[in-house]
């Protein structure tokens, strides 16, 4: 097997677990919280989608943080290192104070935009009123994950993420028995307390930082910080771009109405199990990039090469096991007649979406690990700005008519991407240059 597909892999399925344990978590308390009756689910499904959007604020760090310190270790750097940590952290000092306090501040009204009125909006605030300092837990714990990541350790970031839904699945029935919501809340942020100390622990053994400890910094921590925000800001956009697009596709299919609304929303879920695993490439394809370039290899277009092999195998997988077992899957989520046709429809038309997908997520890594993220920002802002009006346009084929949409709106991402892939590092000016232009 290639070397490098070879680290990719190992690098990858750590990051995976990872991953799908942090769904689990969400997946855990709903199943707890439902007991307590529909306004309880709907205020923890308030409190976890806006989670995933304050991900996109921890990527700035944590994600910066793991590309600056996978390139100081290829280089052999110790000061580059404690740099890259210390700049990490930081920003997660600058930026989890002002995220904490604005989000106690407008909890009530955010509950109330997306819920209306009613005993759902003061559940949400009671739970916002919680996890919201407990995401400075969650913070930290994201930004020890990308330390680790960058010293080429994803298997202790995996561990800690199993090991916080194992707390969770043990301390969710009771603090709910007892407080409701906000034990719910209560129980996610004192273990992820847990999970942190743990995790904190280790970064304190871990062999590469030990060694860097007695060494002085590379540069000063204002300095450290600008680098890390500049390296991970554009990573933080490019998820953010993604997230505010598909929350507007949600707005579109709702035009062809509430069955397809409910079908995608079960489908769109059934495809996280895909779509992280190529998120998990992209991570490795980062981690490795920005290895290789620090130890001074230009290995970018071999990494790239077997980025999109791994994950175009996942995808082509993905996509006949899908168009095999969608009746299958919609059953077993319980959806009625109609709801499972549109959503049967659906999983057998994405196939060559989640296809095209698989391969520019994964390849993005490359362009993360080696410092030309801004560039990738631009192309998925290109590609939403297709996406969305396409799968306006194509409505009216319904469903398979916003499958056509992502496909095509991915293909104009995948041709743009092939086009900046293929030109030598002499021309990464011209490629920012042929971004913009288009």
């Amino acid at each position: 097997m290639n070397a490098h597909r070879r680290q990719l892999i190992a690098l990858a399925h750590p990051v995976y677990f990872a991953l799908l344990a942090s769904v689990a978590a969400g997946i855990i308390n709903t199943v707890w919280v439902s007991r307590l009756g529909g306004p309880a689910v709907a205020a923890v499904a308030v409190a976890t989608n806006t989670e995933n959007v304050l991900l996109g604020v921890a990527l700035v760090f944590g994600s910066g943080t793991t590309v600056l310190v996978a390139h100081a270790r290829g280089a052999r750097d110790p000061g580059a290192v404690r740099a890259a940590v210390r700049g990490g952290w930081a920003l997660c000092a600058l930026v989890t104070p002002v995220v904490v306090a604005g989000g106690l501040l407008v909890r009530e009204p955010l509950a109330r935009l997306v819920l209306g009125e009613g005993a759902a909006v003061s559940l949400a605030v009671s739970y916002f009123a919680v996890s919201m300092p407990g995401i400075a837990v969650f913070f930290a714990q994201n930004l020890v994950d990308g330390i680790l990541k960058g010293t080429g350790d994803t298997r202790t970031p995996m561990r800690l993420a199993l090991l916080v839904n194992g707390l969770i699945l043990v301390g969710d029935p009771f603090l709910i028995h007892l407080h409701g919501v906000q034990g719910a809340a209560a129980c996610t942020v004192l273990c992820r307390c847990v999970t942190l100390g743990v995790g904190l622990l280790v970064l304190r053994r871990n062999k590469l930082l030990g060694q860097c400890a007695g060494v002085r910094p590379a540069e000063g921590t204002r300095a450290a910080l600008r680098r890390t925000l500049r390296t991970g800001l554009p990573m933080s956009a490019d998820f953010t771009v993604r997230q505010a697009g598909a929350l507007a596709l949600v707005a579109i299919v709702a035009r062809i109405g509430v069955t397809a609304v409910a079908a995608y929303s079960i489908a769109y879920k059934v495809m996280y199990v895909a779509t992280m695993a190529f998120y998990a490439v992209r991570q490795a394809a980062s981690i490795h990039t920005a290895h290789t370039r620090g130890a001074g290899q230009d290995a970018r277009r071999e990494i790239g090469r077997q980025t999109v092999l791994v994950s175009g195998a996942l995808g082509l997988a993905a996509a006949l096991l899908l168009f095999v077992t969608a009746p299958w899957i919609m059953t077993a989520f319980g959806a009625g007649p109609a709801v499972a046709d549109h959503g049967t429809l659906f999983l057998r038309c994405v196939g060559p979406y989640l296809l095209l997908m698989a391969c520019f997520i994964a390849v993005g890594g490359v362009f993360e690990g080696s410092g030309h993220a801004p560039a990738l920002l631009r192309v998925t802002v290109l590609g939403t700005a297709v996406q969305l009006p396409l799968a306006y346009g194509l409505t009216g084929l319904g469903l398979p008519g916003v499958c056509l949409a992502l496909a095509l709106a991915m293909a104009v991402q995948c041709g743009v991407v092939l086009v900046l892939f293929r030109r030598g590092p002499r021309q990464e000016e011209a490629d920012v240059s042929l971004v913009r232009a288009v």
